[in-house]
């Protein structure tokens, strides 16, 4: 939820099942910085999750090495930052992978290696955001990006980077949703305006749930 809502939207009890996340969070740790959102208050606010370079910010100027340093502060505090990635154009000669492997490079250019199991990258193409479930990506070419992503992430980490979750974005609903994650070979989805109504929401839950 935005920031206002995070306090009310707070589960009073636990669950193993449900965690509250933030749209976004402040590239400064702690100083005067007047509107900005750290990743302390975050925290202190039982925050655990925070998307990070979403293809909203990432349009208002939110660069790769931006989210860098928002994902590294992130790690620091214990929070799990999600790290969006995606294309705008998804041309027929593969020139989007090039940018797909620059913004992974870039964007977790501050991560170690025994970082990686605190951070989630998401996929969101975003010629496919807000689009007829027809506009989703095709399950057989998610599940290559996925393999390149994976690619990508073991050559900068090792094994180790293959463990990273993905999730993918991008006109997901119920009727797609199980082919998507199953077919396309991905970890989960980071769903966004269908999930603003309960009964879309759980209607892509129990899709995948096989309810």
């Amino acid at each position: 939820p935005p920031f206002v809502y995070v306090i009310p939207c707070t589960p009073k009890i636990s669950s193993q099942n449900f965690f509250m996340g933030a749209q976004s969070v402040s590239r400064d740790l702690e100083g005067a910085h007047t509107g900005e959102i750290s990743a302390k208050i975050l925290k202190n606010l039982g925050v655990e999750y925070v998307i990070v370079g979403h293809s909203e910010r990432r349009l208002r100027g939110e660069t790769d090495d931006l989210v860098a340093k928002k994902v590294a502060l992130a790690i620091r505090v214990g929070l799990t930052p999600i790290i969006c990635i995606g294309e705008k154009e998804h041309d027929g000669q593969g020139n989007y992978l090039a940018e797909i492997q620059r913004q992974v490079r870039a964007s977790l250019g501050g991560i170690q290696k025994k970082q990686l199991t605190s951070a989630i990258i998401a996929y969101e193409p975003l010629w496919a955001i807000g689009k007829p479930e027809e506009s989703a990506m095709k399950p057989e070419e998610l599940e290559a990006m996925a393999i390149f992503i994976r690619k990508t992430l073991s050559d900068m980490y090792g094994d180790e980077g293959r463990s990273v979750p993905i999730l993918y974005g991008g006109s997901v609903d119920a009727a797609n949703a199980e082919s998507i994650v199953f077919r396309g070979n991905v970890d989960g989805l980071l769903v966004g305006h269908r999930s603003l109504v309960p009964d879309n929401f759980v209607a892509i839950i129990r899709s995948i749930e096989g309810l």
